[in-house]
């Protein structure tokens, strides 16, 4: 007989369900949400297990790892698409839940979500430190700037050094304020320590990991876009085509047809926020400032002339993002060559 696992993973306890090949419930119960306790039920009660599932969320990436070292073989099914056969059922519990995990996971109506390697997860969670800082650098100086405001103070226009001596000349002869300004500007310095300290180690990573170093030798494309890229995609071989990768990074545009109605909407903007968005801005460089002779560039200004810059600018992160996991397929560095259309 076959077995079938569903799991409803909570911080404290993971709900376990287990069908058998015709989907009928032959055991449910909870255990501690731990891999081993989780790896040892299905051991005992689900002997043999042709696949488990659970929903993606806060605890997914361990567990899943957890579980596969131990010999489980588990699935991660996105929690959206779950929702919707979760919802066929009339009261929603935990035991529900995995009851409902089950079932879809006997009936195969899923595609599995890739979990990354720890690798690249520590590598994406500096990376994804280090735009939280820069973040907060900039929630910093406009709340200095508004205070500014507030009590008639003038600073120039400028970043960096150049806005912090403005402060410090426009600061004024009330100790409360001066105290406070000062504290500000303290606190806003230690944030960008932090981020050249971020920036050191991220730079160390694109020199170290192999991928980085071959897509980053695209015009454009520095540590930052290079790290956020091979962290998102993490195993290029399960693209078929590179030209699958733009809309896994939400870079096509969504589409609508029933019947005689066929709508074309703007990009989907599903996936990856932040490497869609350095790609953007390696987008912008290529036609703003890279080397005439890059035939990206040309390309994206044939593409400007029709349909103008901001399309450019998208249809150009869309042509890079497929010609960096070309590059990285084939592990070959950029070459300048032509781009019809």
């Amino acid at each position: 007989m076959k077995h079938f696992v569903g799991l409803d993973v909570s911080m404290k306890e993971t709900a376990v369900c287990v069908v058998d090949d015709h989907g009928q419930r032959i055991w449910e119960g909870s255990v501690a949400s731990s891999a081993d306790a989780i790896a040892m039920i299905i051991r005992q009660k689900a002997p043999d297990l042709v696949r488990a599932g659970m929903e993606t969320g806060p605890q997914a990436v361990w567990l899943w790892h957890a579980l596969r070292e131990r010999g489980v073989a588990v699935d991660c099914i996105h929690a959206r698409r779950a929702a919707a056969a979760l919802k066929l059922q009339a009261n929603k519990t935990d035991r529900n839940d995995a009851f409902g995990l089950a079932r879809l996971v006997h009936s195969g109506w899923y595609e599995p979500v890739a979990i990354k390697s720890f690798d690249r997860y520590r590598m994406r969670a500096v990376l994804t430190a280090r735009e939280r800082i820069v973040r907060m650098s900039t929630t910093m100086i406009n709340q200095i700037r508004g205070l500014a405001k507030t009590f008639g103070l003038t600073l120039s226009a400028g970043k960096g050094q150049v806005f912090e001596q403005s402060v410090r000349r426009a600061l004024p002869s009330d100790a409360v304020l001066r105290d406070l300004f000062e504290s500000l500007l303290t606190v806003l310095s230690g944030l960008k320590d932090q981020r050249r300290a971020f920036d050191r180690q991220l730079a160390r990573f694109a020199r170290e990991d192999e991928a980085c170093r071959v897509v980053s030798s695209a015009p454009g494309v520095g540590n930052l876009t290079a790290i956020a890229f091979v962290t998102s995609v993490d195993d290029p071989a399960r693209f078929r085509s590179s030209c699958d990768v733009g809309a896994y990074l939400g870079l096509t545009p969504r589409r609508y047809q029933s019947g005689e109605v066929d709508i074309g909407g703007r990009i989907s903007k599903a996936g990856d926020r932040l490497t869609r968005k350095l790609l953007f801005e390696a987008a912008t460089v290529i036609l703003y400032r890279a080397s005439p002779s890059i035939a990206l560039k040309q390309w994206g200004l044939r593409i400007s002339a029709r349909s103008g810059s901001w399309k450019a600018r998208v249809a150009l992160a869309r042509k890079l993002a497929v010609t960096l996991l070309t590059m990285w397929k084939t592990n070959t560095m950029f070459e300048n060559r032509s781009f019809a259309g």
